[in-house]
């Protein structure tokens, strides 16, 4: 494989995403440091197909990224692949409003080849290579200039070793007949809304015990003036006002901009200071939270109770048995609010009672809790049986 040098400028980057247009796949990996920022700084993008491979920097002086995100969301003729690529996928979509299409993530793809439910990527590289990755450089700060050869080789290793993973581990899921398994599993990781930052919705990120849509509509209109706050700040939201600092304040709200002082939390010069004072605006001009727009109760699910709980570790028991018998991760199979919620009576909306999830596992899990599947013991060796050959007697 031919490795570029690192690309800086916008003709040698033209030309190589006019190549790799062409290819079938390519493996992309970021580098960025988010650290002490709301959006995450960009520092690095590493790309590759099976014949070359560059490391590109967004940072140089007048570089043109047009290309590259072109190929990455515009161009539907190469798949895109990743490892565990959500916070890559987030940085995309910073950039374009689109995130990349078609896609694969190689750590979906192991849990639907039995290994494991969060595989890391030296481990995959271990795997199927027989190859240990040098973790020396992988805590560097990328956004210092110049980068050194060193950290270019370690962060061009990630896509290389991908470009020679994907073709071999597409040769697996094709020989298990497990490929059409990941469709719905990219498309949920692909799906833009995911990585929206909409500050109407920044609400739902934090936790509050109460449903009052008195508090939920504080609670909404906090979380949305920290998020402009931190997105117009460029900081991280924890470094604006923690979340348990909002739930506090959304639940019991000060008087006066002057009772700000007193809440835990936050510096007593709130109490004086312009950002305390658009922090009590944004209390003042909240409204209780629309009928439509307030959380269903228990996320939408139906109460467990005591024996729905009991049938709720029944049903795990039957994910892990599941899981092993066929060699998948059971988080792939079902998820624990899918399991409580058919514990609960609920079958309506439930991934494991459609598509390949409910022929794998949900017609047994259904089965389990509507009495027509019983757990026993034969030979010392715990077994699924139908109700109908259990001996009751």
């Amino acid at each position: 494989m031919h490795i570029h040098p690192l690309i800086t400028d916008s003709a040698t980057l033209a030309n190589l995403c006019a190549r790799l247009a062409e290819a079938d796949f390519v493996c992309v990996d970021t580098e960025f440091m988010r650290e002490n920022t709301f959006w995450p700084e960009l520092c690095l993008i590493q790309i590759a197909d099976e014949n070359e491979a560059a490391a590109i920097d967004p940072m140089a002086p007048g570089l043109d990224m047009t290309p590259l995100l072109d190929l990455m969301v515009n161009n539907e003729d190469v798949l895109k692949v990743f490892h565990a690529g959500g916070q890559d996928l987030e940085i995309v979509y910073n950039l374009t409003g689109k995130t990349p299409y078609p896609l694969f993530d190689t750590q979906v793809a192991a849990m639907a080849l039995g290994q494991g439910e969060q595989i890391g990527y030296s481990n995959l590289v271990d795997a199927y290579l027989g190859i240990s990755v040098d973790k020396g450089a992988r805590f560097t700060d990328w956004s210092r200039r110049p980068l050194d050869a060193r950290q270019i080789e370690y962060a061009i290793g990630d896509v290389t070793h991908l470009a020679k993973i994907f073709p071999k581990m597409l040769n697996r899921l094709r020989k298990t007949g497990r490929g059409a398994w990941l469709d719905i599993e990219m498309e949920r990781i692909g799906d833009p809304a995911n990585y929206a930052n909409d500050p109407d919705t920044a609400w739902r990120r934090i936790r509050v015990p109460s449903r009052k849509a008195d508090i939920l509509g504080r609670l909404k209109a906090l979380a949305r003036w920290r998020e402009l706050e931190a997105q117009g700040k460029n900081l991280p939201r924890g470094r604006i006002v923690k979340d348990e600092t909002i739930a506090d304040i959304a639940g019991h709200p000060p008087r006066k901009q002057a009772d700000l002082a007193k809440v835990r939390g936050l510096s007593p010069t709130w109490a004086t200071n312009d950002i305390g004072g658009r922090m009590m605006a944004a209390l003042e001009n909240a409204e209780p939270m629309a009928a439509d727009e307030m959380p269903a109760r228990d996320d939408r699910k139906p109460g467990l109770g005591k024996d729905g709980a009991l049938v709720a570790d029944l049903l795990k028991l039957l994910l892990k048995i599941r899981s092993r018998d066929i060699d998948v991760a059971a988080r792939l199979l079902a998820r624990g609010d899918d399991l409580d919620a058919l514990a609960a009576g609920q079958r309506e909306g439930l991934s494991i009672l459609e598509g390949w999830r409910f022929d794998q596992f949900g017609r047994d899990a259904l089965d389990l809790v509507e009495g027509r599947l019983a757990f026993a013991v034969v030979n010392g060796k715990l077994k699924m049986t139908r109700t109908e050959a259990v001996v009751t007697e």
